[in-house]
């Protein structure tokens, strides 16, 4: 059976192969479609070219189309806490600012929401013509502080969870126990090994390539004629993957200088800057991520890499 993979995950590939059946999961984005004119859609239809495709793919046409492979599920429940912990990342900075820009309409702009008297300091304020805070957007803050002490103690539970992983011993699984390799080496926090073994590491890649593309940091090139460039990275792999290397990348040159990937860097930049910076850091963080797969499956430490006091 084939199915197009999209808002319901992978249930149904799990029910249906615990009964015996062979199961593809088809990446919806994948399958060609005539774009020439307006494109008559009905189930009727998308059941057909799913059909088609799948067929073809079976026969030994892989470029027809792309199939997702379908994650253990412990795997998949084990992203949510990294995940979770990004939207109410998100929910901080909202809320922060949503109480800033009440202020600031008072002329009030030295209020830090974070501080732990944030309460005691609300009471204090005074607006521009040196009064009291209106009842109103005093009694909306508070509701706002009440709301943002909330996440703050949802974000330090999940973290507490994140950090525990590092000293896990006994019930260690292979996925903790690449955590707490790549959380050896200097410049690496809990948060960026984590990120990097649950939105990638987990999976199994057929090649260094494979990974690249998972994580949006192969090329795109194009080559019509005399027209030969390169359009950029593809951006159409994990998002998640792809912003923690290419941030990790920028701290690896500073807290790994001595590393054969650091070299390499600072001897494709020379004395350039702006926009090359930019491009050599993306083709840092390939290579540094698949260093550090290779690290972390394979045990192979990256040329020069600095590893934390114990």
């Amino acid at each position: 059976m084939a199915y197009e993979s999209g808002y319901s995950g992978f249930w149904l590939a799990r029910v249906l192969q615990r009964a015996g059946m062979e199961v593809h999961v088809i990446q919806p984005v994948s399958v060609p479609v005539d774009r020439r004119t307006r494109r008559a859609k009905t189930d009727t239809i998308d059941v057909d070219l799913l059909l088609r495709t799948c067929l073809a793919f079976l026969r030994g046409e892989p470029r027809v189309c792309s199939m997702v492979p379908v994650p253990e599920e412990a795997d998949e429940d084990a992203r949510h806490p990294g995940r979770e912990r990004e939207e109410l990342i998100a929910e901080r900075i909202a809320l922060t600012n949503r109480i800033g820009g009440i202020l600031t309409t008072l002329g009030i702009d030295d209020y830090d929401p974070l501080r732990r008297d944030r309460r005691q300091r609300l009471g204090q304020l005074r607006t521009a013509l040196d009064e009291r805070l209106p009842p109103c957007a005093e009694a909306r803050i508070m509701r706002m502080l009440d709301r943002l002490e909330l996440v703050l103690v949802q974000i330090a539970a999940l973290e507490a969870q994140r950090d525990a992983v590092l000293t896990e011993t006994e019930q260690a699984g292979a996925a903790e126990a690449m955590i707490q390799r790549l959380a050896r080496l200097r410049g690496l926090g809990a948060q960026t090994a984590t990120t990097l073994v649950r939105e990638g590491f987990v999976r199994t890649f057929r090649s260094a390539k494979a990974l690249g593309s998972y994580a949006s940091l192969v090329g795109t090139p194009f080559a019509s004629g005399g027209i030969e460039r390169e359009q950029g990275i593809t951006k159409a792999g994990n998002r998640r993957l792809r912003t923690t290397v290419v941030e990790l990348a920028w701290l690896w040159v500073r807290y790994q200088p001595g590393s054969g990937l650091a070299a390499w860097f600072r001897q494709r930049l020379g004395n350039a800057g702006g926009r090359m910076r930019k491009v050599l850091v993306v083709a840092l963080a390939r290579k540094l991520l698949v260093a550090l797969w290779r690290f972390a499956t394979q045990g192979v430490v990256p040329e020069g890499a600095a590893v934390k006091a114990p």
